[in-house]
């Protein structure tokens, strides 16, 4: 994996064509990780058998960590476009 490393303080900007095409898909990706974020919300609230118990972490796991990439993403683009 890949460490976390502190965002460039080059502040070149994007171009604007790809900082548009990148915003749709970053709000694209938003509204796919909604759906898993709230599917797995759900999921939490039925009795699980621990294999259930810990599929369901690792799902709620993962969709944390890539929402929080997505907002990562959605800053770098504030700051640099």
């Amino acid at each position: 994996m890949r460490e976390n490393t502190p965002p460039s303080t080059s502040l070149t900007a994007i171009p604007s064509e790809h900082a548009q095409q990148i915003r749709h898909l970053a709000h694209d990706l938003s509204n796919a990780l909604e759906v898993i974020l709230q599917t797995s919300y759900l999921l939490g609230t039925q009795p699980l058998d621990e294999n259930g118990r810990q599929w369901h972490a690792m799902l709620d796991k993962g969709v944390q960590q890539a929402a929080g990439i997505n907002q990562q993403l959605r800053e770098y683009l504030r700051r640099h476009c």
